[in-house]
C-alpha cells in the first residue's frame, strides 16, 4: 500500500520501520501521561508480524520528508460482526491539526470496507482528546467492553 496526502507518504510497513515506530508511540504515549507496555497493550508494535500482517491486518506508517511521523493499524477481531479494530494511530505533534488524522481515517475505512469487515472498533483514552474528537465525527459510536488497561473508552461503528 502506498498514498500520498499533501506533503506526506502512506506506506505498508516495513521490517526496518520496528523501532522508529516503537519510539515514536513511546513518544506519544509519554506526550499524554501514558505508559508503553511492550509486554501488554504494546507488543503487537513490537511483533508487527505475528498481530498484522500474519492475520489479514494491515499496519501503515506516515513518513515526511523521510522523516516517520505517524502511524494506523488494524487487525480482525472476535467481537461484534465480521469486525476489525483500528490501532495503534498516533501523531506526532507537529504533523496534527493538519487533517492527516482524518485522512488516515478514511482511508483505514475504505480498505477494511474493501475487504469485507462490517464493523471496526477502536479502544482509547479519554486524555487522547484529539483522537476521541476524531472519532466522534466519524460516526463511532460509544459502546462498552474495553480491554485495554490504559484504555476507558471504546468506539464501535457499522459499515454500509
Amino acid at each position: 500500500m502506498r498514498k500520498v496526502y499533501k506533503d506526506f507518504i502512506i506506506r505498508s510497513w516495513e521490517s526496518g520501520d520496528r523501532q522508529v515506530v516503537q519510539d515514536l508511540i513511546a513518544s506519544v504515549l509519554a506526550e499524554y501521561r501514558l505508559t508503553c507496555e511492550p509486554e501488554g497493550a504494546d507488543v503487537d508494535v513490537w511483533e508487527v508480524e505475528k498481530y498484522y500482517l500474519n492475520k489479514n491486518g494491515e499496519f501503515w506508517v506516515v513518513e515526511q520528508h523521510q522523516n516517520l511521523v505517524g502511524t494506523a493499524a488494524y487487525y480482525p477481531i472476535n467481537r461484534g460482526t465480521n469486525a476489525v479494530e483500528v490501532r495503534k494511530m498516533y501523531l506526532q505533534p507537529q504533523v496534527r491539526g493538519l487533517g492527516l488524522g482524518k485522512y488516515l481515517l478514511t482511508q483505514l475505512e475504505q480498505q477494511i470496507h474493501t475487504r469485507g469487515f462490517q464493523e471496526i472498533w477502536i479502544e482509547t483514552a479519554t486524555v487522547l482528546t484529539e483522537a476521541v474528537k476524531l472519532y466522534e465525527n466519524h460516526g463511532y459510536q460509544p459502546t462498552t467492553g474495553v480491554e485495554t488497561r490504559r484504555c476507558d473508552r471504546i468506539y464501535k461503528k457499522t459499515l454500509s
